[in-house]
């Protein structure tokens, strides 16, 4: 029986996030400290950190995006690459973009000891968006409007709600890390499956005629 690399990602994020709400020795030498990274080369910090949320409703929301949209992009992968190396491509998408999208971050905050950050939105984004190049006219709600529209114009109005947010800084939510995690899932899903550059225009240009 193959067992989803989807389900055991969950599993081991929303436990390991659980457990370190009651543990803060945990949290603390898990979680994404820019300033003690560049000064005790804690690099481990950027995967770890994606395994651990603020609270509940951070770690839901995170878990149900990542979980319903992961399950599209794991069947390509799979079906593309086979089982080996399709679960290989689909850890380097998702803890990848956990790594990655907290690069700006911590170039941005590594000589400020008061900054920490934590989640796995980076990852959520990079899987978001490649399932999104799979499937552009895949219905998505704009939460909390009770309307849908096709992923490709979701896509796009994320990325600049993002790229805004990030610049502005006038709240406590990583809008770099949704940015640029975003930005990762795009770039590596269209470098392991070229096809699907085309094939994404292709089906926005007969939505639009």
């Amino acid at each position: 029986m193959e067992i989803s690399p989807t389900l055991v990602l969950t599993v081991l994020t929303v436990g390991i996030s659980l457990y370190a709400w009651s543990n803060a020795a945990l949290l603390d030498s898990w979680i994404l400290d820019p300033y003690r990274v560049k000064r005790n080369n804690d690099y481990y910090r950027f995967i770890t950190s994606g395994f651990l949320h603020a609270d509940f409703g951070h770690l839901l929301f995170n878990m149900l995006a990542f979980y319903s949209f992961s399950q599209v992009v794991e069947t390509v992968f799979f079906g593309v690459f086979g089982p080996t190396t399709g679960l290989l491509y689909f850890l380097l998408l998702y803890l990848g973009g956990i790594v990655v999208s907290d690069i700006p971050t911590y170039l941005r905050h590594c000589d400020d000891p008061n900054y920490r950050s934590l989640g796995a939105s980076g990852g959520v984004a990079s899987v978001v968006f490649s399932a999104i190049l799979f499937n552009p006219l895949g219905k998505m709600m704009v939460f909390p409007i009770p309307i849908q529209i096709p992923g490709f114009i979701f896509g796009f109005l994320y990325l600049a709600y993002s790229y805004y947010m990030g610049r502005r800084r006038g709240d406590n939510i990583n809008h770099d890390a949704h940015f640029y995690g975003a930005l990762y899932g795009i770039v590596l899903t269209l470098i392991l499956i070229p096809k699907v550059g085309p094939l994404f225009w292709e089906n926005i240009r007969q939505f639009l005629n």
